[in-house]
Order: structure tokens, then sequence, then C-alpha cells
């Protein structure tokens, strides 16, 4: 792979008190990365620094004071801030929410403008990263607001694909989001990501119900058969192999999910309290939707074993070969049908 081919990857810490800066130097500790692709941090290198001895790494860590100075082969540190700041690994504070805020607003920037390819986010708070500039229930809105499009957050593996209806909203305002014009909007969604990003030309797609059991006819409820199952059938008749409603246990209970390309799921616990149990630190969550890519590992803070060395960082690693994957699928999507008639 030529230097004009290596993809730049821009990669946010998330909160300097949790594992963030661990996963990255870990992942990159390997040389061998830096073949697949070129890594931009949006940090400090005194962060940086903090783990490294931390660690007791060897790595090398390349300062850098602007995007111009981006070199090949090295992890490239854009210091965002000069100033000391005090890391205290495993603890909540508002310092850990000031500077995953400082990061993740400059590395999406540099997203918004084209000077990275993609975007790897480390995991953030999303208690103590609220502030006058960040309003937003986590990445995924938050980015939303930033790029072009319309978000859906998928958490996945290889062999299983999980979008939500709905996202960070409270159990008791779901039956309210849930409406036709969302689902299709969602399957249109999670559809053309299907088919752009993981190059599916004929996507299958189950939907899962609402109530437990799908309402049972309607003893525990009427919005899969009144408002659901109606949705799926209009979507349907548009030729996608869009299927359900069905009940969420016995669906992932029976690995009726492996008959699917993906699922969608009404609310969040729904879809990725299963995907979870079955993946986790396998899986990656990727936010289809916008006109530029994002993934992340599938996991918070872990502030329980932060500044310990013991991170496992198979998932962040994972989330960056995914980012790298989807956006070449994604080119060669473009390249494949912008002058399909010609």
């Amino acid at each position: 792979m030529t230097s004009e081919d290596k993809i730049k990857v821009g990669i946010s810490i998330g909160d300097i008190n949790g594992v963030g800066i661990e996963l990255i130097i870990k992942t990159f500790s390997d040389k061998r990365m830096f073949d697949f692709c070129t890594p931009i941090v949006f940090g400090s290198s005194k962060s940086m620094m903090f783990y490294k001895k931390m660690l007791n790494s060897n790595i090398h860590i390349h300062n850098i004071n602007n995007l111009n100075q981006i070199t090949e082969g090295k992890l490239n540190v854009l210091n965002c801030w000069k100033e000391d700041v005090e890391i205290t690994p495993g603890k909540t504070n508002e310092i850990g929410g000031k500077y995953a805020l400082n990061s993740l607003t400059n590395a999406a920037n540099a997203l918004k403008s084209g000077k990275v390819d993609v975007l790897l986010t480390a995991p953030i708070n999303k208690e103590n990263i609220q502030s006058t500039e960040f309003n937003f229930a986590g990445h995924t809105e938050f980015l939303e607001d930033k790029l072009d499009g319309k978000s859906l957050m998928i958490l996945m593996t290889d062999e299983l694909k999980v979008g939500l209806i709905t996202g960070h909203i409270p159990i008791s305002e779901i039956t309210t989001s849930i409406t036709s014009e969302l689902i299709k909007s969602k399957v249109e969604i999670l559809y053309e990501a299907l088919v752009k990003d993981f190059q599916i030309t004929k996507p299958k797609i189950a939907v899962l119900g609402l109530n437990p059991h799908c309402g049972d006819k309607g003893v525990i409820g009427k919005e899969d058969d009144e408002l659901i199952r109606p949705t799926i059938n209009e979507i349907q008749q548009e030729g996608k192999l869009v299927y359900g409603p069905f009940a969420a246990d016995g669906f992932f209970g029976s690995k009726t999910y492996k008959q699917y390309d993906a699922v969608l799921a009404m609310y969040h616990d729904q879809g990725l309290a299963p995907f979870k149990a079955l993946s986790f630190g396998k899986g990656i969550n990727y936010t289809a939707g916008l006109n530029r890519i994002r993934t992340s590992p599938d996991h918070g803070t872990a502030y329980e074993i932060a500044g310990k060395g013991v991170a496992d960082f198979s998932s962040f690693k994972e989330a960056l070969f995914k980012a790298i994957e989807i956006y070449k699928k994604r080119e060669n999507h473009m390249s494949l049908t912008q002058n399909a008639l010609k």
C-alpha cells in the first residue's frame, strides 16, 4: 500500500481517566498497524506520555501542532491543548469530561473538513462530558449534529449487526417515539448502509417487535399488530427483504439472527443486551447514515480497570480495521455507481 492509499484515521482519546489512551498505545505498539493507516490522535503529548510511562511502553509518539505535520509510519499526536492536566485513572470528574470534549470536537471538525478520512472514538463518560457545547446523549447524536445525514447506531461483528429504531432515550418515551415514519427511516438507513458500506446486494433485514411475544395478538399491547406489522408490509411492497416483527427473546435464543444480514431492535437494551452477551469484547459500534465514517469499541470507559494496564484492546483494534474496511467499500461503491448509465 502506498502512502497515497493509506487512510488517515482520526482518533479521539475519550475520557482521559478511562482506558482510551491505553487502548491507543497498545494498538499502535504493533508497528504493523502503520502498514494499514496513518493514525492522528487528537489529544496532547503530555497525556500520552503519562500512559506511556504507566504502561512502560517504548512506543514512539510523534508530536504535531497542526495537521500539515502528519508523518506516515508514526503515531501522530496533535496537541489540542498545551497545559498540564491532572490525570486520575479510574476517577470520573469534570476534567475527564472537559478534555474528552476537546479531543472529540477537534477530531470531528477534522473529519467534517476531510482532513482525516475516518474517525475512531475512544469511550467517553456521557455524564461528565455534558456542557453548553455538548448537550447530547452520546457520540451518535453529537456526530449527527456535526455531519450530514441521519444516523443509525449499529453494533456489529462479522456475524451479527444490530441497529436501533430508538437510541439513547428513556424507556418511558419509547412507545410514543416509535412511528411508522421512524421505522421506515431507520430501515432505509440500514438498507443503504448494508448496500454501500458492506456491499450486500440484496440485504435481508429482521425487525423485532416492541412488546413481549409481539403483543400476543393484543393481549400484551397493540403496537406490534397496529403499527409495526403494517409498516413492515408497506416496506415489503417496495421490494425490500424486510421481515417481522419477531419476539426478541426467541429470535436471539434460537439463533434466528443468523438467517439475516442485520437486525433492527425497537430500543437500546432490546438489541444491545443480547448483542453484548453474544459478542462483548469482539464487537464494534458503527454510526451509519452519515456522510463520514465513525466507529468505536463496544465498551465504555472501564474506570474499574483504568490505570492498571490490563485493558483488552481487541475491540478497539477491530473498530480501527472496520473503519478502514467500510471506507474502502464505500469508495468502491461510489466509483461503481457514479457513472452507472455510462
